[in-house]
């Protein structure tokens, strides 16, 4: 097992951070709970997560060239471990929003571009292709078992116990971490050659477009929800996502201009115009916007409409799990065959046609085989892609980009988990609230007055609740019996209505996937090939096929 020793270490930081969101997920119930407070609190603190791994990914991928990538994968990990500890022990929610959203980010964010980095540099040609494919499958399947461990733990002992476990992990991984061999950083001179101006405005641009993208649901596009403040009649997203990429377009002038000056920037620009890196990075974000958006539209069908715990939830999206690690892993020996092309428009061809078959399992009794065999075909898809995109990704750039590369491939995979989280959410309640619209007008059995009580209430919003919710409410209320059921009965088709639309827009979103894969090899990458794409084809502006 000698050569595989460092992809065990490796492999295993990359399960606990993807394991992480996903435990919390689940957990919010119990964390109310405990921490006497209501649920908009606890959505702060994942948001805070996702916002602080997004915002300083790129930052920790420039300190792993500066420090070393096996040290700042240490350093990321003991911080991350002191965060799951505090995590663990947390008496109030602010020691728990510190241990994990802040500590525990910070850990993930220096961690994960050098964990990838570390991947390319310890394994070429087919070995590589392995690795990246074992990477790929242990990150679906900490998303996919996540929600299976989580409501175990919640339901039969406590949510805390994860995060102890992960304590107890990360001291394995740093007892075991020489097992992994460093790569030599180029571009050295500690922080003397540190672009804290970069890092300041990469982290804040980032921060306001994913912060902005995450509270859609919240505030509302365009039209305001709950909105904290409603500049020019409008919801407070669009000047939020619009700031923040304001201050991108600022950071990428002065990332010129230091390259223009003969100084070491945060981030160069010119990796960009490796056509294959291009590629990969979006189709890689397309990836994520699917799955995370998938695994916002499965739970709501499942807790929701069907009335499942966690721990039944979990162990219904175990075929994904199963299959994404088992397709991930076929992917190198497809790979002998063919190219990364060809494997990645398969993958997103399969998860186009896995969406469409899940349309069709969303009933209101489910069929557990047919949902089953979905889920396990969503997995293959995603197995598909993830054998390939991270190994094309770091293999169209040479050794003294990569941690770079690394920070711009989870900068990439966060912002798609955002856009997929808010874009899934905002068609699901805009389907939700049209269909309702539609069957309350359709249905003889409802009278004009309700009719317009109805409309009322649906111009103040719609919330995606459980029928049991919804005839608990009308049963305060005037509406004869008779009219309520009928409400209900069409909030329960509507709640379904509005599921299959997201599910639809995740196939469409594997058609625009497609868009994104004209630049990927179309032979295998081989150890010469990787060798070939070193950085002088990124001065020439050739591109590695």
């Amino acid at each position: 097992m000698g050569r595989w020793n460092a992809l065990v270490v490796l492999g295993a930081a990359q399960f606990l951070m993807v394991l992480d969101a996903s435990v919390m997920n689940v957990s919010i119930t119990q964390l109310v709970e405990d921490f006497d407070t209501e649920v908009t609190a606890i959505q702060a603190v994942i948001t805070l997560y996702s916002l602080v791994m997004a915002a300083f990914t790129i930052t920790g991928g420039k300190l792993g060239d500066l420090w070393g990538r096996r040290r700042a994968f240490t350093v990321g990990i003991i911080v991350y471990g002191v965060g799951s500890l505090i995590t663990a022990t947390a008496p109030t929610l602010g020691v728990l929003t510190l241990g994990w959203s802040v500590i525990e980010g910070l850990g993930a964010a220096l961690v994960l571009p050098a964990l990838v980095a570390l991947v390319g540099g310890n394994y070429s040609g087919r070995d590589r292709a392995v690795a990246f494919a074992v990477i790929g499958g242990l990150a679906g399947a900490g998303i996919a078992v996540g929600p299976l461990l989580g409501g175990w733990a919640t339901t039969a002992l406590s949510w805390r116990v994860v995060f102890a476990g992960e304590a107890v992990v990360v001291a394995a991984i740093v007892a075991t971490v020489r097992w992994v061999r460093d790569t030599t950083p180029v571009s050295g001179g500690g922080f003397a050659t540190f672009d804290t101006v970069g890092a300041v405005l990469s982290a804040l641009g980032l921060a306001l477009v994913v912060l902005g993208i995450l509270q859609s649901s919240s505030w509302g596009w365009l039209r305001p929800k709950n909105s904290p403040v409603e500049p020019l009649g409008f919801a407070l997203t669009p000047f939020v996502v619009g700031a923040g990429f304001a201050v991108l377009v600022m950071f990428h002038s002065w990332e010129r201009h230091r390259e223009e000056t003969g100084r070491d920037p945060l981030v160069r620009f010119t990796l960009l115009e490796v056509r294959p890196l291009r590629s990969g990075l979006s189709v890689l974000a397309v990836q994520n916007v699917i799955l995370l958006g998938v695994f916002f539209i499965i739970p709501l069908y499942l807790q929701i409409v069907q009335g499942f715990d966690a721990l039944q939830t979990g162990l219904r999206l175990l075929p994904v799990s199963a299959t994404m690690l088992l397709s991930a892993m076929s992917g190198p020996l497809l790979g002998r065959f063919t190219g990364p092309r060809r494997i990645v428009r398969m993958g997103l061809l399969v998860l186009m046609g896995a969406s469409l078959f899940l349309v069709g399992t969303v009933e209101p009794h489910i069929d557990d085989v047919r949902f089953a065999v979905a889920m396990a075909v969503l997995g293959i898809g995603m197995g598909l892609l993830a054998s390939q995109l991270g190994n094309v990704v770091q293999s169209a750039v040479g050794e003294s980009s990569r941690s770079q590369v690394g920070g711009l491939q989870y900068t990439a995979q966060n912002f798609g988990s955002a856009v997929g989280t808010a874009l899934m959410g905002a068609i699901v309640i805009s389907g939700l609230a049209a269909a309702l619209t539609t069957r309350i007008a359709d249905d003889p059995r409802i009278s004009e007055q309700v009719r317009a009580q109805a409309g009322v209430a649906l111009e103040s919003g719609v919330s995606f609740v459980s029928t049991d919710e919804v005839r608990a409410a009308l049963a305060n209320t005037t509406i004869p019996p008779a009219e309520a059921d009928a409400l209900v009965a069409g909030y329960a088709d509507a709640q379904l209505a509005g599921l299959k639309a997201a599910l639809l827009a995740a196939a469409g979103m594997a058609l625009v996937g497609l868009a994104f894969t004209h630049a990927l090899p179309t032979v295998p990458i081989t150890a010469r090939e990787s060798e070939a794409s070193r950085e002088p084809a990124l001065s020439s502006g050739a591109v590695p096929e």
